[in-house]
């Protein structure tokens, strides 16, 4: 079993306008110093796979057909660890 964590993001060519309410949210708030902001989606899966280039490869079927829209979506496997 492995543990692999991902992270989703929008294309940088892609509105953000969850993340510039946050920012304005953040700007009355008093932190003038953020300049921007961008919201994504943090994702853990528990993969049951033989070794670790399985379980990367299967966490990459995962995210092309369901997790990230391959049209507004960028993805990047943070880490693959053995599962406890």
């Amino acid at each position: 079993m492995y543990r692999v964590t991902l992270r989703v993001t929008l294309r940088e060519s892609i509105l953000d306008p969850q993340g510039n309410a946050t920012q304005q949210a953040l700007h009355t708030l008093g932190f003038d110093d953020v300049d921007r902001v961008r919201i994504g989606k943090y994702v853990e899966l528990d993969v049951n796979a033989s070794d670790e280039q399985t379980a990367r490869l299967i966490a990459n079927q995962a995210c092309e057909k369901l997790l990230a829209n391959p049209v507004m979506d960028d993805y990047e496997i943070i880490s693959v660890q053995g599962a406890q």
